[in-house]
């Protein structure tokens, strides 16, 4: 049965065939009608997460409720980096949090710490909270209290980045079941970018940490943002390929 399913899903163009094939048998649990409904719909192009309703992230479980973005393995780096910053007993804030995923993982790293999301998205919203995370409803830093001001440790976040031009470049599938809120990035990819640099100064503590995920050649577009945020010590991350995957930076002690 395996072998057939691999089949299937190979013919399909996943690449990931072995994998997937694993995880809907799982999903399945030896029902042959089920597993027929589940193949059915990711030969779609469905998420494979909306499907079996969970993905791994970081090495965290993840529960993901179909129309919930789908983290992926790109926001790990950041998400380890993040909690690198976050002190035992500190608080960290999760902008765009969607299912929880950076969320999830900071809790896991750091017990002690309080972590809260937010997120505009209902369904996202109902989602992270399923996942236990902590989820005030509202657009980036807005619904953040008075109370925490100057009082957060880490903002980080994986917000919309992807230039409005180029969201036809995407996967041709994405559009299909995602929406566009997701990646949404205006003109040139930065416009919530700024948002979160501008905003951030306000909540975080003196040598607080702020790491967005962006892409290429968004880090030398922000750089006098960051700067005149009153940021130092902006580094890029990158992956082991070299690729940019996002901005950590300092806010001035």
């Amino acid at each position: 049965m395996r072998a057939a399913l691999v089949a299937r899903l190979e013919a399909g163009g996943f690449v990931a065939a072995g994998e997937e094939a694993d995880e809907l048998l799982a999903r399945a649990a030896g029902d042959a009608a089920r597993l027929e409904a589940l193949l059915a719909r990711r030969l779609t192009g469905e998420p494979l997460a909306w499907i079996t309703g969970s993905v791994t992230f970081c090495g965290v479980r993840v529960g993901i409720a179909p129309g919930v973005y789908v983290p992926r393995w790109q926001s790990e780096l950041l998400a380890e980096r993040a909690a690198a910053r976050l002190p035992d007993g500190g608080t960290a804030i999760d902008l765009c949090t969607g299912s929880g995923a950076i969320a999830a993982v900071l809790r896991a790293r750091r017990p002690g710490a309080r972590v809260l999301g937010t997120e505009v998205d209902p369904a996202s919203v109902a989602c992270a909270r399923a996942n236990g995370v902590e989820v005030l409803a509202g657009d980036l830093l807005d619904p953040l209290p008075p109370a925490l001001e100057r009082a957060v440790d880490v903002v980080a976040g994986v917000v919309p980045y992807v230039p409005t031009p180029e969201l036809g470049l995407l996967q041709r599938d994405t559009f299909t079941f995602e929406t566009a809120l997701s990646y949404d990035g205006g003109d040139d990819g930065t416009t919530h970018l700024r948002r979160a640099i501008a905003g951030a100064p306000r909540f975080l503590v003196a040598g607080g940490a702020l790491l967005l995920e962006l892409g290429h050649g968004q880090p030398e577009r922000l750089e006098d943002d960051l700067a005149r945020a009153g940021f130092a010590d902006a580094r890029v991350l990158r992956d082991e390929d070299g690729d940019v995957r996002g901005v950590e930076a300092t806010l001035r002690r």
